[in-house]
């Protein structure tokens, strides 16, 4: 009944709390919008623990518990598949994500969420929009030892919801470092649907889309920073050379002149 995980968190009430968030956010996914998943059957052959998933970003909370419904789904026997809410009944509780601290503690719903999963860490780059240089925190980096050594870690290498932007070396030094098995995901329509946070629907019916890949092959002794950082860069399909052609300025603009004319009409 009250037994913690390595944070100190107690089972039980992370178990209710993703549930609860589970039942309040199912219909983001499949009913104001819908969410197609492919590759999922991936998650059922995992070993409970030292798996991290690498992922392009999107949104700062709708992403991660997206991840939350299909990790959880799939491992329920729903293959691509976010059918019947029943699987957040019995949830994965050795799950983690990697936020920012300061995004963690920016109110009240920021703050269950992270008691339901969140490995906090202080940016080195970034802190209140403003540009840093600081030094890594050594207790970050053993906090995302200790959630990998418990279960399934999530983070976003780029460490913002801005697309195309570098990989963070960080990622791979922590790759080197534990050496998990390395998930690569790619998500889409997120950006469209939600508000910058994740929190707010900004536009139904849009279709969203999650893509698990098969585990990166790395080496972790023999292989560079630099290679696994372009690995990293080409399986979350953020590399350079995938850029679209269309900038986002050009889309949203695209999309200001749809709306005027449905309105003219």
């Amino acid at each position: 009944m009250f037994k913690k995980n390595p944070f100190g968190h107690y089972l039980i009430l992370k178990k209710w709390l993703i549930r609860y968030l589970g039942f309040m956010t199912h219909r983001r996914y499949r009913g104001f919008n819908q969410l197609h998943i492919e590759g999922s059957e991936i998650i059922n052959n995992l070993p409970n623990n030292n798996v991290l998933f690498i992922s392009n970003h999107q949104t700062y909370f709708a992403d991660v518990v997206a991840m939350f419904h299909v990790f959880n789904a799939s491992l329920s026997g729903r293959i691509d598949s976010i059918k019947n809410i029943g699987y957040i009944w019995n949830p994965k509780l050795n799950m983690y994500y990697v936020a920012a601290k300061e995004t963690m503690k920016s109110g009240l719903l920021p703050r269950i969420m992270a008691y339901a999963g969140s490995v906090s860490i202080e940016r080195t780059w970034r802190e209140n929009g403003q540009s840093i240089k600081r030094q890594v925190k050594m207790s970050d980096i053993s906090n995302i030892g200790i959630a990998l050594n418990d279960g399934w870690l999530i983070t976003f290498p780029q460490g913002t919801t801005k697309p195309f932007k570098p990989v963070r070396k960080g990622t791979v030094h922590i790759i080197k470092k534990y050496k998990p098995i390395v998930i690569p995901i790619v998500i889409d329509g997120f950006r469209r649907s939600f508000d910058k946070k994740g929190l707010m629907i900004k536009k139904k019916g849009i279709l969203q889309s999650m893509i698990i890949k098969e585990p990166l092959k790395i080496d972790f002794e023999k292989d560079s920073v630099d290679n696994i950082l372009e690995q990293i860069q080409y399986s979350i399909e953020q590399h350079p050379s995938n850029l679209k052609v269309i900038p986002e300025e050009e889309i949203q603009a695209q999309e200001k002149l749809n709306k005027l004319r449905k309105w003219e009409a």
